[in-house]
């Protein structure tokens, strides 16, 4: 788990947060946002809000005493305490790539298989920057559509013992994975008082909140388990293409959601997410790592920490095929001001290609890499007199070299940081070596990372009881 104690970088004024806070309000109180659940409908009416067919009309200053009962920071536990984290404040929590159907390994671009999602498990837990493997790392498509969650959050639970995500799919996968993770950590008032997964439940953009998602919200929100409300917004498709009005429709759509999570279970740990970005307005595709989607990155930010609420953003995007120079520009361009907006949770860190219809296993090392680079970027700097080096210039004088310097030679080990997929080489060494750019020096770590992993221990008794749950409820779904 990253600390991330450089400051903000903050490009609101007040005045300008003044005027986003007055169109959110107006969002909810004027044109509603529509709820596809009887449950929640009968829950803001119970709570004297006006609901006229599917679509509840929220005074702003009810969401906002809503908004102020969830946590500003909470934990969620892993199996291994070592890998327990802390959602808020300072911190930044990483995830892997969520939700492609297809994979992309070298030239070969084809279906997820569960063979793969089991790797990319693999590759997360053995990650220098990652604090999660996930959920949906990639759709398992040879796997029954029913079940194929039991088997996936059997995979999490078992090939690593770090924090995972919930499947909310369905409200039923939801309560699957919550009786499941009621197993891992002795039982549910456990996972109650720490929670032990973290889901993400989109909203369908502009201002509908869909029937199956807020299935799922009920049953992880009953159980203390933080949720994600997170908007899916593309500029120009789901909203308005000014970044102002997309942020305004952010605003409502995540606060709505708050606001339910809190009525189902007041103090539910929840994040204010984030999912912005903007079409071609050529050809009407997605793009990612575009400028307009860092700069409302920042605003996003910023908007949290205006509300008191940890926040979920950024992720290595890219639109590219393959993983390219444009696939590594993009990436940063998105990873960056995931960072200098110090976000919380962090999806779609390592892994995102083809504007996440793919899962790429060279990009998820390519992805590992810009996120440790920057890292060691945004750790502070020590000033003191030992980094001075006042000693090594005297030692040195006019006109020398300090590589044999005393301070050098304690220091030259770590003074730096060092790459693990960059190449300095000279061009006659690289041509030896084969003149592999990055994404084959990728291809090489991920699979050397596959054949040295070993699986985490786990207690057996507690496998067994995973295993047969899963047995008995695939019996159950018909698969």
């Amino acid at each position: 788990m990253f600390r991330n104690q450089m400051p903000r970088y903050e490009i609101l004024s007040q005045d300008a947060l003044a005027t986003l806070d007055a169109g959110w309000r107006r969002i909810v109180s004027e044109i509603g946002v529509e709820f596809m659940s009887d449950r929640a409908l009968d829950l803001f009416r119970a709570a004297g809000q006006r609901v006229e067919g599917n679509t509840v009309f929220l005074d702003p200053e009810f969401v906002m005493a809503q908004v102020a009962l969830a946590p500003k920071e909470f934990d969620v536990q892993a199996r291994n305490p070592a890998n327990t984290v802390h959602i808020g404040g300072d911190e930044m929590v990483f995830g892997a790539v969520y939700g492609p159907p297809f994979v992309r390994e070298g030239d070969v671009r084809r279906d997820g298989t569960f063979a793969d999602y089991q790797n990319f498990l693999r590759l997360a837990q053995t990650s220098p920057v990652l604090d999660s493997a996930g959920g949906v790392v990639n759709e398992p498509n040879d796997t029954p559509l029913d079940s194929r969650h039991l088997d996936m959050n059997l995979a999490l639970m078992t090939l690593t013992d770090k924090i995972y995500m919930g499947n909310v799919v369905s409200g039923v996968n939801a309560a699957d994975t919550i009786a499941m993770s009621s197993i891992l950590f002795g039982g549910r008032e456990n996972i109650e008082r720490t929670p032990a997964s973290i889901s993400l439940i989109n909203c369908n953009s502009p201002l509908r909140w869909d029937d199956r998602m807020l299935d799922a919200l009920f049953e992880y929100c009953a159980a203390a388990q933080p949720v994600v409300l997170t908007p899916f917004i593309l500029m120009g498709a789901m909203s308005p293409v000014t970044i102002p009005a997309a942020l305004v429709q952010q605003m409502a759509e995540a606060l709505s959601g708050i606001a339910l999570a809190q009525l189902i279970r007041p103090g539910c740990p929840v994040i204010f997410g984030s999912f912005l970005s903007n079409i071609d307005m050529q050809s009407g595709s997605p793009t990612f790592g575009t400028p307009e989607s860092g700069i409302g990155l920042l605003c996003t930010g910023q908007i949290a920490r205006h509300f008191g609420l940890p926040f979920r953003s950024g992720g290595g995007l890219t639109s590219s095929q393959v993983p390219d120079a444009q696939a590594g520009y993009e990436a940063l361009m998105t990873l960056y001001p995931t960072f200098l907006a110090g976000t919380n949770w962090v999806m779609h860190t390592a892994g995102w290609l083809e504007g996440g219809l793919v899962a790429g296993f060279e990009k998820f090392i390519i992805d590992e890499q810009i996120t440790a680079m920057l890292q060691h970027q945004f750790k502070p700097m020590e000033i003191d007199e030992d980094t001075l080096a006042f000693s090594a210039h005297e030692e040195v004088g006019h006109g020398g070299h300090f590589l044999g310097a005393m301070h050098t030679m304690e220091r030259f080990r770590t003074c730096f940081y060092r790459p693990f997929l960059s190449s300095s080489e000279n061009y006659e060494r690289w041509m030896r070596n084969g003149a592999k750019d990055a994404a084959a020096r990728a291809g090489d770590l991920y699979r050397a990372r596959l054949e040295a992993y070993e699986p985490p221990a786990i207690d057996a008794a507690v496998k067994a009881e995973l295993e047969d749950y899963v047995n008995r409820r695939r019996r159950e779904l018909g698969d």
